[in-house]
């Protein structure tokens, strides 16, 4: 476990059934961590549909009921997809340290989304703890997250035909 202190207090957790035994071993390692869990599903390995599971996160973070998520999937696309259709959502699919940490010190990440049958378990947790725990870095990064929520705000075409 990371000894660094977790940006996030409380953490929200979803998984379809290809991301289920990935997201109850990072259950039980982010609760030790700390970070309080609020486990939004699914329960078992049955086949659903990712789409519920990405939209209950990002919900559960655009309300301010989490600070941020993880969500998982097979390959994280799809449930990474479901959740950016939230607004306010900056959900980052990541597959190594490097990716999950740049995600959150460039693009302010809120939902961090792994692939349950791409990843290991200890590559998660790698991952998961610098996500939790790296801070996001502002500056010249701040202007950019700004413009990402223009766009989510105002919708792509009127940004578009704005001048820069």
């Amino acid at each position: 476990m990371c000894s660094r202190i977790s940006v996030f207090k409380k953490i929200a957790i979803a998984s379809d059934h290809g991301g289920f035994e990935l997201k109850e071993q990072l259950k039980n390692y982010i609760s030790k961590y700390g970070v309080d869990v609020l486990d939004l599903g699914t329960d078992n390995e049955t086949s659903v549909d990712y789409p519920d599971f990405g939209a209950k996160a990002g919900i559960a973070v655009a309300d301010g009921e989490a600070d941020g998520a993880i969500v998982i999937c097979g390959s994280g696309i799809g449930i990474s997809i479901s959740a950016n259709k939230i607004p306010g959502i900056r959900a980052a699919l990541c597959w190594d340290t490097y990716t999950a940490k740049m995600s959150r010190m460039h693009n302010d990440s809120n939902v961090l989304a792994l692939g349950g049958r791409i990843i290991t378990f200890d590559r998660a947790v790698d991952m998961v703890d610098l996500w939790l725990t790296t801070p996001f870095e502002g500056g010249r990064h701040r202007k950019r997250i700004d413009k990402l929520d223009v766009l989510a705000a105002e919708r792509w075409r009127k940004y578009l035909s704005e001048e820069k």
